[in-house]
């Protein structure tokens, strides 16, 4: 009867049914205490916590995984499975250095030497060093991840691993730019063979945004157009305005003004179909800056009042003082310096 409780167990979450799940191991672990095997109640116990973890319970399936670790000395058949288990509880409960032990532990034992189980293991690791607020060990656990994925010829992985682990080498400040720009390059090396769109899409939305805190504009740009290449009827309309606006902001600073004007219209327009003002406002923002460049100045001064205004409805204190300064310079250009110095006191 507890085999078959486990085996339904085991289906219903195969099946997406933690619930179900919950329901038929805990009437394995009541049935295993009036056996006389404390491996089989051990066994239970694992399979009732790992289950209570899967609905969001960490604090109950911890309780039951306690239960199911081996006595000294023994070494436990899913010992490695058992440590992770613990490791995602504790982090369920927010309690990160015992994640991180558990994690350790569980690199270790030979349920999670494979090498995709390592990398999934290294990932949660990495996850709880950025909960501890610790980036740069962070980035050496995805990076590792990223090892593994690659071993375990999971591409896919590999890439978002890389990916993750370029965002926590920029947080940390720890690594050189040339080590972050490598890691970038093997990002989008891999980014060429994923099969799914969005995924891909995303990803190189990621590249982009990491060249463009190294200040590599010019492959930050290209990342973006490979992106945005990549949406097409996505529904993801938040994610476009994001992806145009950045683009936009690119060829700002790669002095491609002409060009820059068509991204920042098209994000602001998207953008207030969104109803975001804030960002409709750094739209405007940017395009008053590309007409400036251009030498456009009634047209700069047009889109700071834009930007200006935008800032209002959001609340946006900085912005405003942002269009403010903007504004007065570009009334100071058009030979207004009364309207200027008003504009320079309001951003006073």
């Amino acid at each position: 009867e507890i085999k078959g409780l486990t085996r339904a167990g085991r289906q219903a979450l195969a099946l997406g049914d933690a619930r179900g799940a919950v329901g038929s191991f805990r009437k394995a672990f009541a049935l295993s205490g009036g056996t006389a095997s404390p491996q089989l109640r051990r066994a239970c116990a694992f399979n009732l916590g790992a289950a209570y973890v899967e609905t969001g319970k960490p604090k109950k399936g911890l309780e039951f995984l306690l239960q199911s670790q081996p006595s000294e000395g023994e070494h436990g058949e899913h010992c490695g499975d058992l440590y992770f288990n613990i490791g995602a509880a504790h982090e369920g409960l927010r309690d990160f250095p015992k994640v991180l032990g558990r994690f350790g532990k569980a690199v270790g034992q030979d349920g999670a030497t494979k090498a995709g189980g390592r990398a999934g293991t290294c990932v949660q690791m990495g996850c709880c060093y950025l909960g501890l607020r610790e980036p740069a060990r962070a980035a050496r656990c995805f990076l590792e991840a990223a090892r593994a994925y690659a071993e375990a010829a999971s591409p896919e992985a590999a890439a978002v691993a890389l990916s993750r682990a370029s965002g926590s080498m920029l947080q940390s400040r720890q690594f050189r730019a040339a080590e972050i720009a490598g890691v970038l390059a093997q990002c989008q090396s891999l980014c060429e063979s994923i099969p799914d769109p969005a995924l891909q899409g995303k990803l190189y939305h990621d590249i982009g945004l990491g060249y463009s805190q190294l200040r590599i504009f010019s492959l930050a740009a290209e990342s973006f157009e490979r992106a945005l290449a990549l949406r097409g009827g996505e529904a993801d309309r938040r994610g476009e305005a994001a992806l145009l606006q950045n683009l936009g902001a690119a060829h700002n600073a790669l002095h491609s003004f002409g060009t820059a004007l068509r991204w920042h219209r098209r994000a602001a327009v998207l953008h207030s179909s969104l109803g975001n003002r804030r960002a409709q406002g750094q739209c405007f923002g940017n395009l008053a800056y590309a007409c400036s460049w251009l030498g456009n100045h009634e047209a700069a001064a047009e889109n700071y009042l834009h930007a200006l205004q935008a800032f209002r409805d959001a609340g946006d204190v900085e912005g405003q003082w942002q269009a403010c300064e903007g504004l007065g310079a570009a009334c100071f250009r058009l030979g207004d310096p009364q309207k200027a110095i008003g504009h320079y006191k309001e951003a006073l």
